[in-house]
């Protein structure tokens, strides 16, 4: 997947893979809130730890996929040429998309009903079951929207978007060559000054602004494309697009130094003090807390993707195939993943333990299961091929005789 003039980097498939399981590990811990946010279900033991590790998290993770995702979408746009990149996103995205979501959909409005009722001691696990596959009854109501395959929903409306812009753009060679000249300057200026994060963290909070809450929203109730959700994802794809452009910039983006992390911390300490102030609206500052509040939720955004990709190159300089075949199970693990952790958090919502070992525990058997159902059922099947672009074979259960994997499914998330 991972690769630049033919060499796989192993440092960008750590990246995508950390992504991907940081939101596993953000699921997770919602159960442990300080207070009921209308999650499935709240456990007996809560922290005032998991609001900050959400703030932080919630700030940059999806926006790093989308990064990557548009710089591996330029790559393969080049490589492969325009229908091979139009079939691949089709296959890659649109049908674990509709076929994911006719799949998790009856799984997790179960969860949400089971765990409601475990919250009232009333548990009835075959009714929950029952009520969340009837629930597709209601079928055109709530049709593709509900769960949390939303951000493939929004790769495919931005991928959509970029060739179109491209298409547009191409019909001036002249207008083209000017304005890819400018942007490759832009984004060459924003990968190499030190304090270019303070200059992209005023367009970013002027989008965040227009959010239904403070931070990134998440749009999964409605196939209506959110604008500024749209404009902030949007805009990190085309920025991973235009690294790309450029050999060796994405590197210079993610160079690792004392005053990126210095200004990362800083600003992560506004975010969450000013976080407080969310509910109080009556406060007569209200409106220029909420200002320094995102200026600041935009500097760690934009800073922890710039150190992320950087710490991964620093780490994973060699090859290693435990982190690519980590990369490559990450897709499916997010996929599924979110029914497994409802589950589990039901499970484990009662039991005399501390948060903390509850929160490893969920996560460590929602990945380990995740892993074990790819390897057995999804690797080397039709499955993978679609997620992976390929069939690979096992490695955690090898077949007892070769086999060749050659599916032509090619393109890369």
């Amino acid at each position: 997947m991972s690769s630049l003039n033919g060499n796989r980097l192993d440092y960008l498939d750590a990246v995508r893979g950390y992504a991907l399981i940081l939101g596993v590990i953000f699921h997770a811990s919602l159960s442990f809130m300080p207070i009921f946010i209308g999650w499935a279900v709240m456990d007996i033991s809560t922290s005032a730890t998991i609001p900050v590790f959400a703030l932080i998290s919630h700030s940059f993770r999806m926006e790093l996929f989308f990064l990557i995702a548009g710089f591996f979408s330029h790559m393969t746009f080049h490589k492969q040429g325009l229908p091979s990149f139009v079939k691949s996103r089709l296959v890659k995205l649109a049908i674990p998309f509709v076929l994911g979501w006719l799949i998790l959909r009856p799984m997790l409005v179960s969860g949400w009903i089971m765990g409601a009722e475990s919250m009232r001691g009333d548990a009835n696990i075959g009714g929950a079951l029952v009520q969340g596959i009837t629930s597709l009854s209601e079928f055109p109501n709530g049709f593709l929207v509900g769960t949390h395959l939303w951000f493939l929903y929004y790769l495919l409306i931005i991928s959509a978007s970029a060739l179109l812009l491209r298409y547009f753009i191409g019909l001036s060679q002249s207008f083209k060559y000017n304005l890819a000249s400018v942007a490759d300057h832009v984004v060459a200026w924003l990968s190499n000054n030190p304090f270019a994060t303070l200059v992209v963290a005023i367009p970013t909070a002027s989008c965040l602004w227009f959010m239904d809450g403070w931070g990134m929203d998440t749009p999964d109730k409605s196939l209506i494309p959110s604008v500024p959700v749209t404009v902030i994802y949007g805009g990190f794809f085309l920025f991973g697009w235009l690294l790309h452009r450029q050999a060796g910039l994405i590197e210079h983006f993610a160079r690792l130094t004392w005053t990126k992390l210095a200004l990362c911390i800083v600003a992560s300490i506004f975010a969450v003090k000013l976080s407080g102030f969310q509910g109080q609206l009556a406060h007569p500052q209200y409106d220029l807390i909420k200002v320094g509040f995102l200026l600041s939720y935009g500097i760690v955004m934009w800073s922890l993707i710039s150190l992320t990709i950087g710490i991964c190159k620093r780490l994973f300089i060699r090859t290693s195939k435990l982190i690519r075949y980590v990369a490559d199970s990450a897709y499916w693990l997010y996929l599924i993943h979110l029914p497994v952790v409802i589950c589990l958090q039901i499970a484990f919502a009662e039991l005399p333990l501390h948060w903390s070992i509850k929160l490893l525990s969920i996560c460590t058997i929602a990945i380990l299961l995740s892993i074990v159902l790819y390897d057995a059922l999804i690797r080397s099947t039709f499955v993978g091929a679609i997620l992976n672009g390929k069939r690979k074979p096992r490695m955690l259960f090898k077949r007892s005789r070769a086999v060749k994997y050659d599916t032509p499914l090619k393109g890369q998330l």
